[in-house]
C-alpha cells in the first residue's frame, strides 16, 4: 500500500477542463456520450470477434485485445472525472491519484505495444504469408500479449514508485482532469530529475519503440504491396492495414508532444486538450475505424445483432 510518509498532501484537486460552473453539465453531458460510446464500442468488436469462428486469428486477436485496452484506458479517467462535476468536488486521495496514473500508465503503453505488435502481424501476413502460420502460431501470440502486459506493467510501476519519494508541499491543484505523471510533476517540491529522466528515457522507449517497428514495417508492406501485379490485389492488401495505420496516427499524433518533451515546456491547456484526444477520442473512435473498414468486422458485427435478434423472437 503506497504511504505519504514524504508528502503534506493527503489529497489533491482535479481542477479538470473547465473551471466555469457554467460548463459543467454541458462538459457531463459530452463525456457521458463519449464514454457509453467508447465502452459499449469496444465491447462490440470483441464479442463480434469472440462469437465469428471466421475472425480467431492473429490479427483480429490482437484487435480485441486493444479494444479490452482501450475500454480501460478511458475508464481509469472519465468516470472520476464524472463523478466530481456531478458531485461538485474536484478531490482525489493522494493513493487514489497515484493509482489513477498507474493504471492510466499501464493501459496507455499497452495499447501502443499492441499497434506494433498488430503492424508486426500486418508485415508477417503480406510480406512473409508463407510464413504467417508458423510466426505468428497461437503460442506465439500469447507470448506476444504476456510480452505486452509485462512490460507496460513494469514501465507503470516504476513511474509509480519513483512519484512516491516526492514530496508535494508546494500545492495541491492539478491543472488536468486526471492524475497524469506531467501535472504531478510540476506540483512537486522536491528534485525530480530523476523522474524527468525516467519519463523521457522509458517515454522514449514506449513510444518510439513500437513507432519504430510500425515504421518498419509499414515500409516493407508498401514496398510489397507496390509489386503485387493486379489493381484489386493492392486495393485489397492497403484496405487491411488502412485502418490500423488511421489509429495509429491519432494515437501517436497527441501522446509524442505530451510526454517526449519536459514539464516545464507543456501548456496545461494544450495537454488537457491532447489528452482528450488520446484518453477519450480516440479509445471512441477505434470501434467505428475498424469496423467502417474492415468487411470482415461489418460482417461479424451483422451476424452478432442476428444471432441477439433470433435470440429474442423465440423467447
Amino acid at each position: 500500500m503506497l504511504t505519504q510518509r514524504n508528502s503534506s498532501v493527503t489529497e489533491f484537486l482535479l481542477l479538470g477542463l473547465s473551471e466555469s460552473p457554467e460548463q459543467q453539465p454541458l462538459l457531463f453531458a459530452i463525456f457521458v456520450g463519449m464514454y457509453l460510446v467508447t465502452v459499449m464500442g469496444n465491447l462490440l468488436i470483441i464479442l463480434a470477434i469472440g462469437f465469428d469462428p471466421h475472425l480467431h486469428t492473429p490479427m483480429y486477436f490482437f484487435l480485441a485485445n486493444l479494444s479490452f485496452a482501450d475500454a480501460c484506458f478511458s475508464s481509469t479517467t472519465v468516470p472520476k472525472m464524472l463523478v466530481n462535476i456531478q458531485r461538485q468536488s474536484q478531490t482525489i486521495p493522494y493513493g487514489g491519484c497515484l493509482a489513477q496514473m498507474h493504471f492510466f500508465m499501464t493501459f496507455g503503453a499497452l495499447d501502443d505495444f499492441l499497434l506494433g505488435v498488430m503492424a508486426y502481424d500486418r508485415y508477417v501476413a503480406i510480406c512473409r504469408p508463407l510464413h504467417y502460420s508458423m510466426l505468428m502460431r497461437p503460442l506465439v501470440c500469447m507470448l506476444l500479449l504476456v510480452a505486452c502486459w509485462l512490460l507496460t506493467n513494469l514501465a507503470a510501476l516504476l513511474h509509480t514508485l519513483l512519484m512516491a519519494r516526492l514530496s508535494f508541499c508546494a500545492g495541491n491543484s492539478i491543472h488536468h482532469f486526471f492524475c497524469d505523471v506531467v501535472p504531478l510533476l510540476q506540483l512537486s517540491c522536491s528534485d525530480t530529475s530523476t523522474n524527468q529522466v525516467a519519463l523521457f528515457t522509458v517515454g522514449s522507449m514506449i513510444l518510439t519503440g513500437p513507432l519504430s517497428l510500425i515504421i518498419l514495417s509499414y515500409a516493407h508492406i508498401i514496398s510489397t504491396i507496390l509489386r503485387v501485379p493486379s489493381a484489386s490485389g493492392r486495393q485489397k492488401a492497403f484496405s487491411t492495414c488502412g485502418s490500423h495505420l488511421t489509429v495509429v496516427f491519432l494515437f501517436y499524433g497527441t501522446a509524442i508532444g505530451v510526454y517526449l518533451f519536459p514539464p516545464s515546456s507543456h501548456s496545461g491547456g494544450k495537454d488537457r486538450v491532447a489528452a482528450v484526444f488520446y484518453t477519450v477520442v480516440t479509445p471512441m473512435l477505434n470501434p467505428f475505424i475498424y469496423s467502417l473498414r474492415n468487411s470482415d468486422m461489418k460482417a461479424a458485427l451483422r451476424n452478432l445483432f442476428g444471432i441477439h435478434t433470433l435470440s429474442s423472437q423465440e423467447l
